[in-house]
């Protein structure tokens, strides 16, 4: 499965100068948040890959006209084609945002999500707006990670960990990839691309249960 990751910056690649080829493949859009629903929609109207998205710190305005044709993943986790993605959006708490949380409110998000969690068997991809802690976060409040993050990888250990929020341009030294234990980290700052292995995600399921 080809997933394109999007957050905090539209791509003139693909906005400005689109063509269909820049999209052909791609199975599944990611947007970790922070961008104008206007583009989440033109993406999901001319690619034949659903958009799935979180919010950003930015993305208030989302209430009032959300990207059409494009789903939510807040709260939940979404199941596609046996990818079972979790969506926690929403950065740490510096101002009156309607997407800003404590570190007591992500974790209490997370616990609220048992059920789900277990009626699972877990998740394989952790979609969020914000970083883990300590994991090429920022020193500022605003970019600060979430260790709730770090405790749901410590525990389920996802294949992914998508997330936005810091950007590329921030820092030279930001990553684009990282490692967390198992998980394989994707900052999806404005775009980048990655391949899923669902086949062998899938067969890992199979076996655990089995075991």
């Amino acid at each position: 499965m080809k997933i394109l990751a999007i957050s905090d910056q539209e791509s003139k690649y693909l906005w400005d100068y689109y063509d269909k080829s820049k999209l052909e493949g791609i199975d599944l859009i990611l947007s970790a948040g922070d961008l104008a629903a206007e583009y989440l929609s033109f993406l999901v109207t001319l690619s034949h890959a659903p958009v799935l998205y979180v919010h950003g710190n930015h993305d208030d305005c989302y209430e009032q006209k959300p990207p059409y044709g494009c789903t939510c993943v807040e709260d939940q986790i979404y199941d596609y084609q046996g990818l079972r993605i979790l969506g926690l959006g929403g950065s740490m708490r510096y101002s009156a945002g309607l997407h800003q949380y404590t570190p007591a409110d992500m974790a209490w998000r997370v616990r609220r999500l048992w059920l789900p969690l277990v009626k699972n068997g877990g998740f394989d991809l952790l979609l969020s707006h914000a970083p883990a802690a300590g994991l090429n976060d920022g020193e500022d409040l605003p970019h600060r990670g979430f260790s709730a993050f770090n405790h749901l990888m410590d525990k389920y250990a996802p294949a992914y960990f998508v997330h936005g929020h810091v950007h590329m341009n921030y820092n030279p030294a930001q990553k684009r990839w990282d490692r967390y234990q198992n998980t394989t980290v994707v900052n999806a700052f404005e775009r980048c691309v990655f391949e899923v292995d669902l086949q062998a995600l899938l067969e890992k399921r199979r076996r655990g249960r089995s075991g």
